[in-house]
């Protein structure tokens, strides 16, 4: 009888210790759960950061182009004849 209670209390002793090992981990896994949703929150900003730095990019370069075009086309001439005395 007294080996048999010593072994559920020891059982019990061993069973507390593990929950409190358990827990623990649970809270780490937890934190570690934060730093990755902070971390992809992150990354998520900075993708949408480079993606408007991007358009924004391929819209300068748009007008550039067509600010060179409408430069180029007011150097040709109309394609008229020169109006000349007649």
């Amino acid at each position: 009888m007294w080996k048999q209670l010593f072994e559920l209390f020891r059982g019990t002793l061993f069973l507390a210790r593990d929950l409190g090992e358990l827990r623990k981990e649970v809270t780490d896994l937890r934190q570690e759960m934060d730093d990755v949703q902070q971390a992809l929150n992150r990354l998520a900003h900075n993708f949408e950061l480079l993606s408007e730095r991007e358009r924004l990019e391929r819209e300068k370069y748009i007008l550039q182009l067509e600010n060179s075009i409408l430069r180029l086309e007011r150097r040709l001439p109309t394609g008229r004849p020169p109006k000349g005395p007649n």
